[in-house]
């Protein structure tokens, strides 16, 4: 992937823990390195298709002596999530902030933190089978819409499917999203049950009946385990309810763990 690279804009603004250092203000140093696909900019000469590095520079100066900050590691984090939200063509940005008149007492250039942040694509799976679940589940998809930083929410069509663990309930209906975020695993996982909660879902009967039902499918091609988050979700494979959407949406994504593409998955299991 191709890189753009801003080093060292200077900025004065009032970020720091002591009450002198947000009345007087110091200078911070910004470097930004900025990865996406340049070719199409390269080959048209449209400026659209890449980032205008001028512009960038007075919004990111805007915006980094907007607000004040004890730390600078927070003023990194919301700066990195400015930049990928107003330029949709990233892929991610590598953020250092430097900080050359921090006050430490000691003879030091600079002291500075460096972070990396970027758009990831997950699939979740959504089902409902109690109420009107087609309007459970088009709500549960307009929170994920509506998040700041999630974009690009794609749905499949959704599908009646008889229950699965526990047989004594009603069909349901299931559907699988796509999406962009800027949320780790474990902030997705926590954004999906608040959602859970904001529809009414109780936790009574293991694989029983609930108003929604939201799982972190897939994040990119993460392995994991922690704490309440798993990926990939366990027994995709064995589920043709969260198969079938999900192929609508993304056949050949390959299974991280089996190696194998979801539209295989999914014929092996109708085998």
């Amino acid at each position: 992937m191709d890189k753009i690279y801003i080093q060292n804009l200077e900025v004065f603004a009032h970020h720091g823990v002591f009450e002198e250092e947000k009345r007087l203000g110091q200078k911070f140093l910004i470097s930004m390195v900025l990865t996406l696909d340049l070719r199409s900019a390269a080959l048209s000469g449209d400026l659209k298709q890449s980032v205008h590095y001028g512009e960038l520079c007075e919004g990111v100066e805007a915006f980094f002596k907007e607000t004040s900050y004890d730390l600078i590691e927070t003023a990194a984090e919301k700066t990195a999530e400015f930049v990928l939200q107003k330029y949709p063509g990233l892929q991610s940005i590598k953020l250092t902030i430097k900080k050359p008149w921090a006050p430490i007492l000691k003879s030091v250039d600079y002291v500075a933190v460096e972070i990396t942040r970027g758009w990831h694509t997950a699939y979740i799976g959504l089902g409902s089978n109690i109420g009107d679940k087609e309007a459970n589940l088009k709500e549960a998809l307009k929170h994920l819409a509506h998040h700041p930083s999630i974009r690009g929410v794609r749905c499949s069509s959704f599908i009646e499917t008889e229950p699965w663990g526990y047989l004594n309930q009603e069909k349901f209906l299931n559907a699988a999203t796509e999406l962009r975020t800027l949320l780790t695993p474990k902030e997705l996982m926590g954004e999906l049950l608040r959602i859970e909660q904001l529809l009414k879902r109780e936790r009574t009967i293991k694989w029983g009946p609930r108003t929604i039902d939201l799982d972190l499918l897939l994040y990119d091609d993460l392995v994991t385990h922690e704490d309440y988050v798993t990926v990939p979700h366990p027994r995709i494979e064995e589920r043709a309810f969260v198969l079938e959407p999900l192929c609508e949406l993304a056949p050949m994504v390959i299974h991280p763990l089996l190696g194998t593409r979801l539209f295989q998955l999914l014929e092996a299991l109708k085998k």
